[in-house]
């Protein structure tokens, strides 16, 4: 399967919008399964439908229904008929999910036929588990950095732009960033004959340090390695039973890494009455996005525990279409 071009493009999304808040993706990308639209009642000849115009494309994070997952009430090959379901327009997994899959061609092979069904295209792959980044043990880092090769040619398999990685392990902030643009590089260089980008996320300790992420960026100065800014990761130091002591400030970290962002990701917890996120501003955060020049996916990640997990993951997705819409193109 040849890759898919589509992070950064000028991108409209047509999301059609029934009077009872479900929508379906792009009628002229999408196959309309006779699954998809009995599930949420997407009648074409029945809807009531409005186009809206924004200047991002929706993708859903796998993450949002990890309880799901875990239960094996999911299993990892439902996630792209359930993403359809919910007018999702792209994929972004999460490699836990399937961990013992990287190198399983036959079965990567169902992960493509299963999104090609649906119409969706597969984004991108967020990396756990293999290791810290940011090290200092070098020989630990190069393990970690040769761990995350088979992720690379996984997503390039399915055709992905970018893998999401992690910073961490760093326990002092000028040797992590040092450690960090040394395991980036890498790792860069090994995925740029893939066509793979190599993303950072903000995701605690230094990586969601704006200014310190920014810094490490602007060292490793590769096309093919960025950020992933998360809307709500902003701890930079932890307390007992993992609480967050001190949190950087949220807008000035997102504003520090739009420049280098090659993907978004929407975090969510929880909403108010008027379906807005009760931490953070979506219409301010999004404009900020927009203003960037940024121009491509933007991944629901629903992480709260008050609502069931679909239903946090349709309560963010109509509050970015809401924002979308008045934003515009």
């Amino acid at each position: 399967m040849k890759r898919r071009q589509f992070v950064n493009r000028a991108a409209t999304s047509s999301l059609a919008l029934a009077f009872m808040g479900t929508i379906a993706c792009k009628q002229d990308s999408k196959k309309a399964t006779p699954a998809a639209g009995a599930e949420n009642n997407l009648d074409p000849a029945t809807m009531d439908a409005e186009e809206a115009e924004m200047f991002f494309q929706i993708s859903l994070a796998q993450w949002s229904f990890h309880r799901a997952l875990k239960s094996g009430e999911m299993d990892n090959l439902d996630f792209a008929a359930k993403a359809r379901s919910l007018g999702c327009e792209g994929l972004e997994y999460v490699n836990q999910f399937f961990a013992d899959k990287a190198k399983d061609t036959a079965y990567l092979t169902l992960m493509n036929e299963r999104a090609e069904a649906e119409g969706l295209q597969n984004v991108l792959v967020m990396i756990d588990g293999e290791g810290n980044l940011a090290d200092s043990d070098a020989k630990k880092r190069l393990q970690a950095i040769e761990n995350h090769y088979k992720w690379v040619e996984a997503a390039n398999f399915l055709g992905c732009h970018a893998i999401r990685v992690n910073l961490g392990g760093g326990k002092e902030m000028e040797a992590a960033a040092k450690a960090g643009v040394d395991s980036l590089s890498k790792l860069s260089e090994f995925a740029k004959d893939a066509n793979i980008e190599i993303l950072v996320e903000n995701h605690g300790g230094f990586s969601s340090n704006g200014a310190w992420l920014a810094g490490v960026m602007e060292k490793v100065n590769l096309d093919n390695c960025g950020t992933l800014p998360d809307f709500g990761n902003f701890c930079i130091e932890y307390g007992e039973n993992y609480s967050c002591a001190k949190e950087y400030d949220r807008y000035k970290g997102i504003a520090e890494m739009l420049p280098h962002a090659k993907a978004i990701s929407a975090k969510s917890h929880d909403f108010d009455d008027q379906g807005n996120e009760t931490q953070i501003d979506y219409l301010k955060v999004m404009k900020m996005v927009k203003d960037s020049g940024y121009r491509g996916f933007v991944g629901i990640e629903y992480e709260g525990s008050v609502l069931p997990e679909e239903e946090g993951v349709i309560k963010t997705r109509d509050l970015l279409l809401k924002v979308g819409k008045e934003l515009g193109v």
